[in-house]
Protein backbone atom coordinates (compact mmCIF):
# COMPACT_ATOMS: atom_id res chain seq x y z
CA UNK A 1 0.00 0.00 0.00
CA UNK A 2 1.23 3.63 -0.93
CA UNK A 3 0.75 6.54 1.09
CA UNK A 4 -1.49 9.52 -0.75
CA UNK A 5 -1.45 13.53 -0.40
CA UNK A 6 -5.25 14.19 -1.15
CA UNK A 7 -5.36 17.74 -2.58
CA UNK A 8 -8.60 19.65 -2.71
CA UNK A 9 -8.52 21.77 -6.34
CA UNK A 10 -9.74 25.52 -5.70
CA UNK A 11 -7.31 27.40 -3.75
CA UNK A 12 -5.09 24.78 -3.00
CA UNK A 13 -3.46 23.97 -6.17
CA UNK A 14 -5.17 27.01 -8.08
CA UNK A 15 -6.67 30.47 -7.46
CA UNK A 16 -10.44 30.24 -7.90
CA UNK A 17 -13.06 31.74 -5.43
CA UNK A 18 -16.07 30.55 -7.72
CA UNK A 19 -17.28 27.64 -9.64
CA UNK A 20 -14.77 27.15 -12.66
CA UNK A 21 -15.67 25.53 -15.78
CA UNK A 22 -13.61 26.85 -17.83
CA UNK A 23 -10.12 25.71 -18.52
CA UNK A 24 -9.19 29.73 -19.47
CA UNK A 25 -9.28 30.28 -15.46
CA UNK A 26 -6.88 28.41 -14.43
CA UNK A 27 -4.57 29.73 -12.44
CA UNK A 28 -2.14 27.75 -10.36
CA UNK A 29 -0.62 28.70 -7.37
CA UNK A 30 3.19 29.69 -7.24
CA UNK A 31 4.37 26.99 -5.17
CA UNK A 32 2.11 24.61 -6.83
CA UNK A 33 4.37 22.58 -8.84
CA UNK A 34 7.73 22.68 -6.71
CA UNK A 35 5.49 21.46 -3.93
CA UNK A 36 3.90 18.60 -6.37
CA UNK A 37 7.34 17.72 -7.21
CA UNK A 38 8.58 17.26 -3.64
CA UNK A 39 5.56 15.31 -2.39
CA UNK A 40 6.29 12.68 -5.34
CA UNK A 41 10.08 12.57 -4.76
CA UNK A 42 9.25 11.58 -1.54
CA UNK A 43 6.91 9.03 -2.29
CA UNK A 44 3.56 9.68 -2.13
CA UNK A 45 0.87 9.45 -4.74
CA UNK A 46 -1.10 12.84 -5.38
CA UNK A 47 -4.36 12.45 -5.76
CA UNK A 48 -7.09 15.38 -6.48
CA UNK A 49 -10.60 15.16 -4.61
CA UNK A 50 -12.69 18.26 -5.43
CA UNK A 51 -16.46 18.88 -5.11
CA UNK A 52 -17.61 20.42 -7.90
CA UNK A 53 -21.51 21.46 -7.35
CA UNK A 54 -21.31 23.96 -10.17
CA UNK A 55 -22.79 20.81 -12.64
CA UNK A 56 -25.28 19.91 -10.07
CA UNK A 57 -26.38 23.97 -10.17
CA UNK A 58 -26.75 23.51 -13.32
CA UNK A 59 -23.66 26.15 -14.25
CA UNK A 60 -21.38 24.34 -15.86
CA UNK A 61 -21.07 20.19 -16.66
CA UNK A 62 -18.72 17.37 -16.16
CA UNK A 63 -17.49 17.57 -19.61
CA UNK A 64 -16.16 21.11 -18.15
CA UNK A 65 -14.85 19.73 -15.42
CA UNK A 66 -12.26 17.39 -17.35
CA UNK A 67 -11.38 20.18 -19.75
CA UNK A 68 -10.61 22.14 -16.32
CA UNK A 69 -8.44 18.99 -14.98
CA UNK A 70 -6.73 18.37 -18.49
CA UNK A 71 -5.64 22.27 -18.49
CA UNK A 72 -4.44 21.37 -14.30
CA UNK A 73 -2.37 18.56 -15.25
CA UNK A 74 -0.83 19.71 -19.02
CA UNK A 75 0.17 23.23 -16.59
CA UNK A 76 1.84 21.10 -14.23
CA UNK A 77 3.76 18.65 -16.82
CA UNK A 78 4.95 21.76 -18.84
CA UNK A 79 6.12 23.41 -15.92
CA UNK A 80 7.80 20.51 -14.01
CA UNK A 81 10.05 19.44 -17.30
CA UNK A 82 7.67 17.20 -18.48
CA UNK A 83 6.78 15.25 -15.50
CA UNK A 84 2.75 13.78 -15.33
CA UNK A 85 2.80 14.24 -11.10
CA UNK A 86 -0.85 14.63 -11.32
CA UNK A 87 -2.40 11.27 -12.42
CA UNK A 88 -5.42 11.00 -10.32
CA UNK A 89 -8.51 12.95 -10.30
CA UNK A 90 -11.87 12.40 -8.68
CA UNK A 91 -14.73 15.13 -8.10
CA UNK A 92 -17.94 14.96 -6.85
CA UNK A 93 -20.93 16.76 -8.94
CA UNK A 94 -23.20 16.47 -6.52
CA UNK A 95 -25.59 19.32 -4.21
CA UNK A 96 -29.02 18.54 -2.69
CA UNK A 97 -29.60 21.59 -3.90
CA UNK A 98 -28.70 21.49 -7.50
CA UNK A 99 -31.90 21.50 -9.82
CA UNK A 100 -29.67 19.34 -12.63
CA UNK A 101 -30.90 15.53 -12.06
CA UNK A 102 -29.35 13.03 -11.57
CA UNK A 103 -26.97 15.37 -9.46
CA UNK A 104 -29.33 17.13 -7.48
CA UNK A 105 -28.87 14.65 -4.41
CA UNK A 106 -26.89 14.15 -1.10
CA UNK A 107 -24.02 12.05 -1.98
CA UNK A 108 -21.13 10.27 -0.17
CA UNK A 109 -18.55 11.56 -2.27
CA UNK A 110 -19.22 15.19 -1.34
CA UNK A 111 -16.74 16.53 1.08
CA UNK A 112 -17.08 16.56 4.28
CA UNK A 113 -18.11 13.06 3.70
CA UNK A 114 -14.93 10.73 2.76
CA UNK A 115 -16.15 8.83 -0.16
CA UNK A 116 -14.04 10.35 -2.86
CA UNK A 117 -10.81 9.09 -0.36
CA UNK A 118 -12.04 6.15 0.23
CA UNK A 119 -12.85 5.31 -3.68
CA UNK A 120 -9.16 6.18 -4.71
CA UNK A 121 -7.89 4.00 -1.48
CA UNK A 122 -10.13 0.82 -3.11
CA UNK A 123 -8.45 1.80 -6.50
CA UNK A 124 -5.33 2.42 -6.03
CA UNK A 125 -4.12 0.89 -3.37
CA UNK A 126 -3.64 3.73 -1.08
CA UNK A 127 -2.84 3.76 2.98
CA UNK A 128 -5.24 5.85 4.57
CA UNK A 129 -3.74 5.99 8.04
CA UNK A 130 -0.55 7.43 6.43
CA UNK A 131 -2.00 9.60 3.95
CA UNK A 132 -2.63 13.14 4.51
CA UNK A 133 -5.79 15.48 2.89
CA UNK A 134 -4.70 19.07 2.32
CA UNK A 135 -7.49 21.58 1.53
CA UNK A 136 -8.56 25.32 2.34
CA UNK A 137 -12.44 24.50 4.04
CA UNK A 138 -13.05 22.74 7.30
CA UNK A 139 -15.33 20.37 4.96
CA UNK A 140 -12.16 19.26 3.42
CA UNK A 141 -10.17 18.94 6.74
CA UNK A 142 -13.05 16.74 7.64
CA UNK A 143 -13.07 14.12 4.67
CA UNK A 144 -9.52 13.98 5.63
CA UNK A 145 -10.73 13.03 9.36
CA UNK A 146 -13.35 10.91 7.97
CA UNK A 147 -11.31 9.04 5.93
CA UNK A 148 -8.79 8.41 8.72
CA UNK A 149 -5.94 10.37 7.24
CA UNK A 150 -4.06 13.10 8.94
CA UNK A 151 -5.17 16.78 7.52
CA UNK A 152 -3.35 20.26 6.98
CA UNK A 153 -5.83 23.29 6.56
CA UNK A 154 -4.70 26.26 3.98
CA UNK A 155 -5.62 29.63 5.15
CA UNK A 156 -5.94 30.51 2.08
CA UNK A 157 -9.76 31.44 2.50
CA UNK A 158 -9.47 32.53 5.54
CA UNK A 159 -9.91 29.50 7.83
CA UNK A 160 -7.00 29.78 10.59
CA UNK A 161 -9.53 27.51 12.95
CA UNK A 162 -12.06 24.86 13.65
CA UNK A 163 -14.19 23.25 16.32
CA UNK A 164 -12.99 20.03 17.21
CA UNK A 165 -11.01 18.14 16.24
CA UNK A 166 -8.67 20.51 14.56
CA UNK A 167 -6.56 19.42 11.82
CA UNK A 168 -3.02 18.44 12.67
CA UNK A 169 -1.37 21.76 11.26
CA UNK A 170 -2.57 24.97 9.77
CA UNK A 171 0.12 26.60 7.23
CA UNK A 172 -0.01 29.68 5.11
CA UNK A 173 0.82 27.72 1.74
CA UNK A 174 0.92 24.58 0.06
CA UNK A 175 5.08 24.98 0.42
CA UNK A 176 4.56 25.36 4.32
CA UNK A 177 2.20 21.97 4.07
CA UNK A 178 4.89 19.69 2.12
CA UNK A 179 7.30 21.10 5.12
CA UNK A 180 5.74 19.98 7.52
CA UNK A 181 4.82 16.61 6.26
CA UNK A 182 8.21 16.11 5.26
CA UNK A 183 9.16 16.81 8.69
CA UNK A 184 7.23 14.56 10.38
CA UNK A 185 7.89 11.95 7.97
CA UNK A 186 11.44 11.86 9.02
Amino acid sequence: MQPAIFLDRDNTIIRNDDHLGDPAGVDLFDDTVESLRRFDDAGYALVIVTNQSGVARGLFTEEDVHAVHDTIRTQVRDASGGRDLLMHWYHSPYHPDGHVEPFNIKHDTRKPEPGMLQQAANELDIDLANSWMIGDTPRDIRAGQNAGCRTILLRHSGYDTMNEPPPDAVVNSLADAVDVILEIRS
